[in-house]
């Protein structure tokens, strides 16, 4: 499993961490923001009139109605990334990332506008008389460029498992486990039976799914979230004043945070926030492709309302909530993971201001440590070497080495400073930084609630994660069909459900790392698309108001 995620986590550092890819994600978002003059803001009453169906024709054609396409499209994109993606971001890059997210959530509201547009307008029907629509086809009729259309419908089938499904199961039952104490094995048997039964029904199903969980778990996790705020309402304006501080001079050492640079802040809060909002990603155009619409522009300003209820409501909720609660720097008592577990060859002590500074260069990735190789020799239970464990970005405290039986006697070898198990189930537990879900859930048991504030973050994770593994199902369903046609689906339902499962017990960190390579897969062809139409979005977007005008002569356009 190490020397997966080491593989994984190479090919990820020249793709979706790269800050290439950053910049070109932001620099798109930027262009249409200024090409367009701003829509996210001009167009936003206008695309919830639309929600509302103020617009709506008896003779639109699709499969859904607007509101339904919005919720289908926030099931998508409402789930890990708003509770376990916001506390990664935070861990990672420290309070700045949260800011990042931010900004990539209002430029990303122009994004989606825009791949939202251009999606409907060139969708088709396909041979059962379903609307198919998403950027490969996009790709294939405006831009006659089939090769390119296959690349991102062959990245959207591999991002159907790197962010809809693996990682959305895995931290189900990472959360059901750490609340309930229920076997990952069991969750993930449960959750697959009814995602086999929903992805079935076809968009219709999910789309009804969809309508009845989105506005319930939001509720839900809304007032859970605000709950936290208040009840550490005296750390708020000292977390948004660190927000500010830490953007131009990184984040420094503080309680277990051996801190963060401001370029690692700023790559971690954006590539969070697409994860999040997926905008730019080229995903949810295809479950907008199949509203009711007659205008094409009309979808896309409903497109604009996600980032924002996404992005700037709820991954902003859960960051303040995490932040407030001053969870994100405190070491608290946790089962460690193989991947975030590192020995190094020498004992530092963080009492030592040297120490800590040596470690925190190490952290921030400007100066290196050498790494442990050897025996690790434990009695009782407690390793008796003298040098120094990291877990989770931190120095690990009060460690303890277990087994079935009891507290472990005996060597564990180590490589590299990673452990390396050949066979081993030993455990290794102990006190130190937590990221993801139970750094949120740890957030909301500094609530009103206390212990109980844990199960509104995991009902909420359980509710938001589902949610999305079905949407995303019918995402990879219509790459499927583009690819090998209606035959193929029923192929892909099999295998989507086996990984769904399978993702259920494997090892948190490298169900993240994957998805990082494949959101970054399917962007990359997609933001180039809508670049090479910007025109196009430009002409269309031109006609609709024309068009708006002469139907309702007494309405404001914008």
């Amino acid at each position: 499993m190490q020397q997966l995620n080491d593989v994984l986590a190479t090919i990820d550092s020249y793709i979706g961490s790269a800050n290439w890819f950053v910049y070109f994600l932001l620099g798109t978002g930027i262009f249409f923001t200024f090409y367009l003059k701003f829509p996210q803001i001009r167009f936003f009453r206008h695309a919830i009139r639309i929600v509302r169906g103020k617009y709506d024709k008896s003779t639109d054609v699709g499969d859904a109605s607007h509101f339904q396409a919005l919720a289908t499209a926030l099931s998508g994109t409402v789930g890990t990334g708003n509770i376990a993606g916001v506390a990664l971001a935070i861990h990672l890059g420290g309070p700045a990332a949260l800011f990042w997210m931010l900004v990539t959530a209002f430029l990303g509201m122009t994004t989606k506008f825009v791949e939202v547009t251009l999606s409907h307008k060139y969708r088709e029907m396909d041979v059962k008389g379903h609307v198919a629509g998403g950027p490969m086809y996009y790709m294939k009729n405006a831009l006659n460029m089939k090769w390119l259309a296959v690349i991102f419908a062959v990245a959207t089938v591999l991002s159907s498992f790197g962010t809809g499904s693996l990682p959305q199961v895995n931290s189900i039952a990472n959360a059901m486990y750490t609340s309930f104490g229920l076997d990952h094995i069991i969750t993930g048997g449960i959750l697959t039976v009814i995602l086999g039964f929903i992805i079935i029904g076809g968009i219709k199903r999910i789309a009804q799914v969809s309508e009845m969980l989105v506005p319930f778990m939001a509720i839900l996790y809304f007032i859970g979230a605000i709950s936290v705020i208040l009840y550490n309402v005296e750390n708020l304006i000292p977390s948004i004043a660190t927000i500010g501080r830490d953007l131009f001079s990184g984040t420094t050492a503080t309680g277990g945070f051996l801190g963060a640079t401001v370029s690692f802040a700023f790559n971690r809060g954006v590539n969070r926030g697409l994860f999040s909002n997926e905008a730019g990603q080229g995903s949810a155009p295809i479950a907008h492709a199949a509203a009711k619409a007659h205008e094409p522009v009309s979808e896309g300003m409903v497109a604009i309302l996600e980032p924002f209820i996404d992005t700037i409501i709820i991954c902003l909720l859960t960051g303040l909530a995490v932040l407030s609660s001053g969870a994100w720097d405190d070491k608290i008592q946790n089962d460690f993971q193989d991947t975030d577990l590192i020995v190094l060859d020498s004992k530092y002590d963080e009492a030592n201001a040297e120490d800590k500074q040596k470690l925190s260069n190490y952290i921030k990735g400007e100066e290196s440590l050498p790494f442990f190789t050897g025996d690790l020799d434990v009695s009782a239970g407690e390793i008796t070497n003298n040098l120094t464990i990291l877990h989770a970005r931190s120095v690990g405290e009060d460690i303890l080495v277990s087994e079935r039986n009891g507290k472990f006697t005996g060597k564990l070898k180590i490589v590299n400073g990673k452990l390396i198990r050949n066979g081993s189930d030993v455990e290794i537990s102990g006190k130190s930084l937590l990221h993801s879900a139970p750094l949120t859930n740890e957030a909301f048991k500094r609530s009103p609630f206390g212990e109980y504030g844990k199960y509104i973050v995991t009902i909420g994770l359980l509710l938001f994660a589902f949610s999305t593994a079905i949407s995303w199902s019918y995402y990879g369903d219509r790459a499927v069909t583009y690819l090998f046609g209606a035959k193929g689906v029923i192929y892909y339902h099999i295998v989507y459900v086996i990984g769904f499962f399978l993702a259920s017990f494997t090892d948190t960190t490298i169900i993240w790392t994957l998805s990082g390579i494949t959101i970054a897969l399917m962007t990359i062809p997609n933001l180039v698309g809508i670049l090479l139409l910007h025109k196009d979005m430009k002409t269309t977007l031109k006609e609709y108001w024309i068009g708006f005008k002469k139907e309702y002569p007494n309405k404001k356009s914008e």
